[in-house]
Order: structure tokens, then C-alpha cells, then sequence
């Protein structure tokens, strides 16, 4: 019998199996420190944090992929986060050391290695049949550091997992899901410059069920919680196991069911909302956690405003605003309202980009935040002055800047008052309070619509181009206040509404906008709406998704679009990108859902065409274009 000739790989086959061996190794040697991620926004090897770096300005000083070759982008791979569990893919993955840690819809996750699409392990988080997600079963992501990564799940608990096995490392269960809480933001990595205390800093969700929302900072080894800040005014906060302060000023109470209140009723400010369901941003310089907090609950404005009273002069802090928060002890330094008494659910939640600019008067740099907030309006604040505003009632510590409108047809004001920092409301948008006898008001017409201007997808910013870039939307509803009593784990409304078009040739519209000036430097439109999240790179480009399946690249000065693709169903995800083996990635999940298709009145008959799926793709460049 002739013996067989020993097999000898090739030359490709050895280069594969080193370069998984260095992913491994690499993975199992290399923690993430906290150097790593305060200089996420400079480098471009990893992906180490929500928005690409503490500001969130989702900005990748990557240029490899640029407008003059971008038409070229190939798909790498794509990996299926498979069984029937598809739904809206929220997620903006984390890149490091050759894996990528996305999770997915039904509170799972999943590492894979980044040059082959492998699945290297997966985590499914076992859920109770009675979770209450209000606004589908999504996650929009993890956070990283050490040997571990971290996320939230549906049924209020948060997770750490080894990165290099994703066994359970610790789990905490932070609130009693059954009544409404959950979490679907992403966890965030904040050093305590004061202490040197790294921790992990997450909020809850559920605003809509009358729960009242919490901030959290854990210990990142153990779990244990440090702090935690309730959002809704007079409701007492904790720091290390024991009740610390009360949020807000007890003498000023801002909620007329407030216990402090004439009436002496308790019943909104017990179930009052506020959550931070998004992802905060920390500014290294003072020292300071800035997040957004959600919608006053009820919707009903009437159950939050004294009897026979404006509901302005009730406005129902801390909700649908930006909280400046000392990570030291968790308390409130500042705090700036962009809904004040907030009756049409605009929330305040979407992420809040720290940046600066040059003051075109003065020539004085000027430290800003900015946000586009739900209720249609582009702010700019003064980010220096809350972090030092030292806490109290914010009509005295007014930070406003200027607010734009970045939608057409806003009906709820005719704008802000930048001496207060107030809205002028037109009094006939807050919906009529139900007649005697009678379980709902009279209807009225008001844009945006409860689910925004925009939303939760995350706008970026372009230091090159000096723009903002935010995923809109023109859309409008039928509004009308309906009676409502709590009752644990049921929706706290009071609201009835429908969704409806406000122009018939798009819905979606991505504007740039100037932080400076106000102006539009340019639109694009999409038939459908817009549901994902933004990416500005140095190479000029743009990218985002859309809810009928491309991902898109654009010019950022100019708004042409450059190059698409066709993912095989709805994008409500984030872009990021990376570079790896001396070439440049662009990576993003795919997987229709989200608010839209649940309440989206005639969008969601708009989109019922748009296939289910859940997904992972990456691209790049072919070796002769990137090196054109």
C-alpha cells in the first residue's frame, strides 16, 4: 500500500491560521484601560465606546475610505444573528482587537471575529414571559473595559460577560421589570476624575409604563451599585446603599401632585417618567456625566398641571431635558428643560454631543452641547455653565444658546425665548382636556408627532466640516387626551393618537445643519422613514441607513450621495468604522423594526413592505481601489 504524501498547507492557509491565532491571543492578553477609551475618538484600530468616543460626536478620524473612492466599497461578510428572533437591530457594535461585540434584539450577544464573520461565542439572556418593552425588543448596544463587556436587557437587569468566553462574569437586577421597567440603551465606561473611579453608568427605561427613571453608577469588577439619581423632581436619590438627596428643590416643587403641592395628591409625581433610556456623554474637563432624560408620565399634561392653571407654569422636572450629573456622588449639577410640562412626548433622551466653537462675535472658544431634540428644535447650550450651575430650580440658570428648528411645519411653539431658555407654546397644541361625561377630548393636529422630529438615532458632528448631521423626519399626528388612572405594568398614556404624512413625496429627510448660524447647509429625502443613526469620517464622508434596507454613503459638505447597498431589510442601526491589516471597515446591523412599525399609524402601513431580518455586515475597499 503506498503510504500518502503528508499534507503542507499553503501559504494562505498558514497567514489564516496565524492571524486567528493573534486574534486570540491578542483577545485573551490585552485588556481595554481606561486610557483606551478616552482616546477612542483619536484612534482608529478599535471601537471602544457608544458615539465613538466621550463626546459622542461619532466623528472617525479614519480616511482611508474617502469621497473620491468610496463608490468602490465591496461587502466583506455578513453574519446572521439567525432563529426566529429577528426584529429592529438598534445596535452600534464595539470593535477590539480583531472581534466585534454587537448585540441584538431579545437581549443577546455575540462576539465575532472580524476578518472571517466567525462567531466566536453568544450569550442569550434568559427573559421572563412578561417583559414590558414599550417600543420594541431592541439593544442598542455594549460598553467595554478590562476583560469584560456589559449590557442591558428587557427585563431590567444589567450584565457583565467575559469578552474572551461571554460567560456571566456578574448580573444585576436594578428594578422590578413586571411593572414597566427595562433596558435598552447602551451601558457607558466614566472615570471619576475626583477619585479615579471607573464605573459603568446606565439608565433605565419605561417611561410609558409610570415608572419613575433612575440613573446608575456600578463598580465595573463587581456590580455593586455606587449611586443612583432619580430624574423626577423630590425623589430621593442613593450613594453607596443609603439615601442620599432629594432631586430638585423641595420649596419650588414643580409638579403640582408633588407631596410639597397645595393639593396634596400623589399620584403623577409617583409614576412621573424621566428615564435616561439613552446613552449618556462625560465631560472630562469638569468633571461631568451629561444625559438626556425622557417624558413626564402620564402623557396627559392635565394630570400634571394644577387644577384651572397653565400647564407651562407646572413643567415637571427633571424630564424631557439635559441633566448635567456629579459621577463623584450622582448629584444633579445642571439641568436645562427642552419640553417643559412636556404633553406630546418629545422626551429628551437623544444624545448630547459635546463640542466647541469659535463665537463668530467675540472670538472666544465657547464649550458647547448640542441636541436635536424630538420636539423639532436644534440646541445649543452652554455646557460650562451647567456643569458648574451647582444644582437648583433651572429658569435661574438658563444655558441656552440658541435653538433652531431643523424640520419644517413644527406646530407646538412659535419658538424659544433665549432670555429664559423657555418655549413660546401655542396654548391650543396641548390636546383638550375630556368633557364631563366623555372618555376622550377633541382631536387636534400637531408636528412633529410624539415620535419626533427625530428620535433616538444618534446625530454626529464633523469637526472638518464644522456640521451637525441629523436623521430626521416630516411626519404629524392626531393628538387627543383620553382619562387615566395607574396601574402597575400597564400603559400609562392618557393620550390617544394617529400618525400621518406631512408631505406625500418623503417622510425621512437628513439635514446638515450649522451649529453657528442655524442654516441648513443641505438636504436629502427618503420615502420612508428615517430610523438609524449617523457617521462622519475624515475622508468626508457621511454614512447612515435607511428603513428600506441600504446603508449610504454622502458627501458631508455637499449631501451627494455617493454610493448604497442593499442589506436585505430596514436599517435602524449606527455605523461605525475601523481600521484593521492596513485597510479601512465599515460595519452595521441590518434588521427592520423599532417605534415605527408598533406606532406608526400610516408609516406602519407604509412600511409593512420592508422584509424582517437581523443581520451584521462589513465592508471595504479591494486592495487596487484603496490604494488609488
Amino acid at each position: 500500500m503506498t503510504a500518502r504524501p503528508a499534507f503542507t498547507p499553503r501559504p494562505s492557509h498558514i497567514a489564516l491560521a496565524l492571524a486567528t491565532l493573534l486574534t486570540a491571543t491578542a483577545h485573551a492578553a490585552k485588556p481595554v484601560t481606561w486610557e483606551d477609551i478616552a482616546n477612542d475618538h483619536k484612534t482608529t484600530g478599535d471601537v471602544l465606546s457608544y458615539g465613538l468616543g466621550l463626546t459622542a460626536q461619532r466623528y472617525s478620524p479614519a480616511k482611508t475610505i474617502n469621497t473620491q473612492n468610496v463608490a468602490g466599497l465591496l461587502p466583506v461578510w455578513s453574519y446572521s444573528f439567525g432563529g426566529e428572533k429577528q426584529r429592529g437591530q438598534e445596535g452600534q457594535v464595539l470593535v477590539h482587537d480583531g472581534v466585534i461585540y454587537a448585540t441584538a434584539s431579545y437581549s443577546r450577544f455575540v462576539a465575532i471575529e472580524a476578518r472571517t464573520g466567525k462567531r466566536l461565542w453568544s450569550y442569550e439572556h434568559r427573559l421572563p414571559e412578561d417583559i414590558r418593552p414599550c417600543c420594541d425588543v431592541v439593544n442598542r448596544g455594549p460598553a467595554i473595559y478590562g476583560d469584560k463587556v456589559f449590557f442591558g436587557t428587557l427585563d431590567a437587569s444589567i450584565v457583565a460577560l467575559d469578552r474572551a468566553t461571554g460567560k456571566v462574569v456578574w448580573k444585576e437586577k436594578f428594578a422590578d421589570h413586571a411593572v414597566g421597567y427595562t433596558m435598552t440603551g447602551a451601558p457607558f465606561i466614566v472615570k471619576d476624575q475626583k477619585t479615579g473611579k471607573v464605573m459603568l453608568v446606565h439608565g433605565s427605561s419605561g417611561d410609558e409604563f409610570g415608572v419613575v427613571g433612575f440613573l446608575y453608577a456600578r463598580d465595573v469588577d463587581t456590580g455593586k451599585e455606587l449611586w443612583a439619581r432619580p430624574f423626577v423632581e423630590g425623589h430621593v436619590g442613593r450613594l453607596n446603599g443609603q439615601p442620599s438627596t432629594p432631586t430638585g428643590d423641595p420649596k419650588a416643587p414643580t409638579w403640582p401632585n408633588d407631596p410639597n403641592s397645595p393639593t396634596g395628591k400623589v399620584e403623577a409625581w409617583s409614576h412621573g417618567g424621566g428615564a435616561p433610556w439613552q446613552t449618556a456623554s462625560f465631560d472630562v474637563e469638569t468633571n461631568t456625566i451629561v444625559v438626556g432624560t425622557g417624558n413626564p408620565a402620564p402623557w396627559n399634561t392635565w394630570k400634571r398641571t394644577a387644577p384651572g392653571d397653565k400647564p407651562i407654569n407646572w413643567p415637571s422636572l427633571y424630564t424631557s431635558g439635559q441633566a448635567y450629573v456629579d459621577p463623584t456622588t450622582g448629584e444633579l449639577k445642571g439641568f436645562f428643560s427642552h419640553t417643559p410640562n412636556d404633553a406630546w412626548d418629545f422626551s429628551g433622551n437623544n444624545s448630547v454631543l459635546l463640542f466647541d466653537y469659535k463665537d463668530p462675535k467675540t472670538g472666544k472658544v465657547v464649550k458647547a452641547s448640542a441636541h436635536a431634540d424630538r420636539n423639532g428644535y436644534f440646541f445649543v447650550t452652554d455646557r460650562e455653565k451647567l456643569a458648574k450651575a451647582g444644582g437648583g430650580h433651572p429658569w435661574k440658570q438658563n444655558a441656552i444658546i440658541n435653538a433652531w428648528p431643523f424640520v419644517d411645519g413644527i406646530t407646538w411653539t412659535k419658538g424659544f425665548d433665549l432670555k429664559t431658555g423657555m418655549p413660546q407654546v401655542v396654548d391650543a397644541q396641548y390636546p383638550p382636556q375630556p368633557k364631563d361625561g366623555q372618555d376622550k377630548g377633541e382631536s387636534i393636529f400637531v408636528s412633529p408627532p410624539f415620535l419626533g422630529g427625530t428620535n433616538w438615532m444618534p446625530m454626529s458632528y464633523s469637526p472638518d466640516s464644522g456640521l451637525f448631521y441629523i436623521p430626521g423626519n416630516h411626519w404629524a399626528m392626531d393628538y387627543w387626551a383620553e382619562k387615566i388612572t395607574y396601574k402597575p405594568g400597564a400603559a400609562y398614556l392618557g393620550q390617544g393618537f394617529r400618525i400621518k404624512k406631512l408631505f406625500n413625496d418623503h417622510v425621512g429627510v437628513l439635514r446638515a445643519i450649522d451649529p453657528v448660524s442655524g442654516k441648513i447647509a443641505w438636504e436629502h429625502k427618503e420615502q420612508f422613514p428615517l430610523w438609524a443613526g449617523t457617521l462622519t469620517t475624515a475622508g468626508g464622508l457621511l454614512f447612515t441607513g435607511t428603513s428600506d434596507g441600504y446603508i449610504k454613503a454622502f458627501d458631508q459638505k455637499t449631501g451627494k450621495e455617493l454610493w448604497k447597498f442593499q442589506t436585505g431589510s430596514g436599517i435602524v442601526s449606527i455605523p461605525v468604522t475601523w481600521e484593521m491589516d492596513g485597510e479601512q471597515y465599515i460595519g452595521i446591523q441590518s434588521g427592520y423594526g423599532g417605534a415605527v412599525p408598533l406606532w406608526g399609524g400610516d408609516m406602519a402601513e407604509l412600511t409593512k413592505q420592508v422584509s424582517q431580518g437581523g443581520s451584521m455586515w462589513v465592508f471595504k475597499l479591494p486592495k487596487q481601489v484603496a490604494s488609488r
